[in-house]
């Protein structure tokens, strides 16, 4: 039972259908509704969950010089993405409405209008009436993400209220951007969600370093993938051979804000993380640091985010 002052949020490590976004999506209702039924009031999935995050593949790219059959590869990934605006963002707005709960999806999103070609690795944002409330594009992808996925500008920096407080979202190393990081704070995001691919040790020490720096409460959420997931027809199949029958162990964890886990990390499977957090958390911890308060110091320091939309 929900105390007041509390909200239960749900992290949900899983593997998608890797390059079928219609199961992909499928299975995400499911396990909206399962997080939901457990009393769930913030559901977070990971990042580029829908179709996929295409771990391990090159489509075909090396420097100077591109193959058709990576090209190939592209056109599905291309065709499984998600259309914003689109039925399946429709799809996704009722869901999060008929279980009632906010629900942050990571999807590799197409644009809706047909007027732009380039791929984002995105964050949708859903409300319990639902309601769709935005999104965020990953401002800067990271090495070889950069075949399949454009950047952005500073509009998508999106924030939205919540019942429990502000809500934003950075996408993976996003979160070793500390002006993003700040801009997040400045807009005075109280439930930091960090989808992610990175499953190593070491993010681990960069997610709990944020939820003290910004005395938030960070979720975090990864994919747990097997590499027997994989469609054996992709052209680009072969290039798995040398990969770890685990691809993605997960780690995916939510975090108070002095940096205690509160739930994981998880690694090795497919799970729904649940926590109860206690929002007045947020206030004790900033009676010592507040990184937009009194830690601030504007005297010295000025933070300028641009914003409007660049085409």
């Amino acid at each position: 039972m929900e105390r007041p002052g509390t909200v239960r949020v749900a992290v949900v490590q899983a593997s998608p259908v890797l390059f079928d976004r219609e199961r992909t999506m499928e299975k995400a209702l499911g396990l909206i509704a399962e997080a939901a039924e457990k009393g769930a009031k913030l559901v977070l999935f990971p990042e580029a969950y829908i179709p996929c995050y295409p771990r391990g593949l090159s489509f075909g790219f090396a420097i100077g010089s591109r193959t058709e059959e990576g090209r190939k590869d592209f056109q599905r990934f291309h065709d499984n993405c998600v259309a914003v605006p689109g039925p399946d963002v429709d799809r996704l707005a009722r869901a999060a409405g008929e279980k009632g709960v906010y629900l942050a999806m990571g999807v590799n999103e197409k644009n809706g209008n047909e007027l732009d070609g380039t791929l984002h690795c995105c964050v949708l944002f859903f409300g319990p009436d639902g309601s769709f409330l935005g999104r965020h594009r990953k401002l800067k992808p990271t090495g070889s993400e950069r075949y399949i996925w454009g950047e952005d500008d500073g509009s998508t920096l999106t924030v939205v209220d919540t019942a429990y407080g502000k809500m934003g979202a950075l996408i993976c190393w996003e979160n070793y951007m500390p002006l993003a990081r700040a801009a997040l704070y400045q807009k005075g995001v109280k439930l930091y969600l960090a989808p992610t691919a990175d499953q190593r040790d070491e993010y681990q020490c960069t997610l709990r370093h944020i939820a003290i720096e910004g005395r938030c409460f960070v979720l975090a959420c990864n994919q747990y993938v097997e590499k027997h997931m994989y469609p054996t027809d992709l052209h680009g199949y072969g290039e798995l051979e040398s990969q770890p029958e685990v691809m993605c162990r997960g780690g995916s964890c939510i975090i108070d804000p002095f940096g205690r886990y509160l739930a994981g990390p998880s690694f090795g499977g497919e799970e729904i993380l649940l926590a109860d957090l206690d929002l007045d958390a947020i206030t004790r911890g900033k009676a010592d640091l507040d990184v937009v308060g009194h830690y601030a110091r504007p005297d010295i320091f000025e933070l300028l985010v641009h914003e409007r939309k660049r085409s």
